[in-house]
């Protein structure tokens, strides 16, 4: 049977999705959900699906197995919301909303059904990703120093607080999960933010350019995470570094380096970044709606909420000047 799939969204995450589904066996991309009509029907058509500008209009057109939402921050809630109550699996772009209160309603509700979900935190399908993940286990790590620097996008809701959410939580949130995926979980961060440059340069700038988080792991390591979105366009770059007595363990989104001392069969070694860590996201997808088991989806709803939770306390800290303590697990979803 043919997996009918539906995409929210005809920007650039929109397309990656849809171009790696179009090359899957027994999948289909059958419908686009856009802002209006006319950009659905023009992403549509290269798929040879059906557009739509009403997220109603689409979900009782089309016969849907699964929907890829793709989406501002800001747009979220709404959309999950009639998924869930259709039960029709949902795989979401990050982050999961500007905020925390929504992704807490559309996880209580998740949990409630049972209803198949995939985030996409798309790093930790890297097989780099997974060297860095598995070897790290075996060291105590002390520190990790983490990165995401860079321009800022050109889009006008991104660079709104209330449309984006402000850098920490629209890209560095990478490095967040990464760290929580490598390290484990976080039970403080404290975080320093400012307006520089940019809100100058350009109109109605109301994120953050700069920002600094110290962040305190439940296994009692520390990190420290920064981001800035004021660079000329091409310089700076991500990545999070692990700090132990074997030494450094360098991942960038490009490749993994190795500390010479590490016990690993490429120690002092440069690992690459591997297989396009998109399409094992896809197919992790794919083989759960198919067969029922989800034990490839690396980060499901639930998961990322965890990671939300932390980039979100670093808005509040940032605002406040203090520490903000994060709830324990189980006391997440309530």
């Amino acid at each position: 049977m043919t997996l009918q799939i539906g995409i929210i969204g005809t920007g650039w995450f929109s397309k990656v999705h849809a171009d790696i589904l179009a090359r899957m066996e027994g999948v289909r991309v059958a419908a686009v959900l856009g802002t209006t009509q006319e950009k659905a029907e023009a992403m549509a058509s290269v798929y040879d699906a059906a557009g739509y500008g009403e997220l109603e209009h689409m979900l009782d057109g089309e016969k849907l197995d699964a929907v890829y939402i793709c989406v501002p921050p800001m747009s979220h809630g709404s959309i999950e919301a009639e998924l869930i109550r259709r039960n029709i699996p949902f795989l979401v772009e990050k982050p999961l909303s500007t905020g925390m209160d929504i992704p807490k309603q559309i996880l209580s509700q998740v949990q409630n059904t049972g209803l198949l979900t995939s985030v996409g935190y798309h790093f930790r399908y890297q097989e780099a990703a997974q060297v860095l993940r598995e070897a790290i286990q075996e060291q105590t790590v002390g520190m990790a120093l983490g990165r995401w620097m860079g321009g800022m996008p050109g889009v006008a809701w991104w660079r709104r607080q209330e449309g984006s959410g402000g850098q920490f939580v629209e890209q560095t949130t990478h490095i967040v999960d990464l760290l929580r995926y490598c390290a484990g979980e976080v039970t403080e961060v404290y975080a320093v933010a400012a307006q520089r440059v940019m809100h100058e340069k350009h109109d109605h700038v109301t994120v953050s350019d700069v920002a600094n988080v110290s962040i305190k792991l439940q296994s009692g390591a520390i990190a420290s995470i920064a981001n800035t979105c004021l660079l000329p366009d091409g310089e700076g770059g991500a990545g999070l570094q692990f700090y132990t007595e074997a030494g450094v363990w360098d991942w960038t989104p490009e490749r993994l380096l190795l500390p010479s001392a590490a016990r690993h069969a490429m120690a002092g070694q440069e690992i690459p970044a591997g297989h396009n860590p998109y399409e094992r996201e896809n197919e992790a997808f794919i083989h759960a709606l198919r067969t029922g088991d989800r034990s490839r989806i690396l980060s499901d709803y639930a998961d990322a909420c965890r990671t939300q939770e932390i980039t979100t306390a670093a808005l509040a800290s940032a605002e406040s000047g203090l520490p903000v303590q994060l709830q324990p697990l189980k006391e997440l979803s309530h």
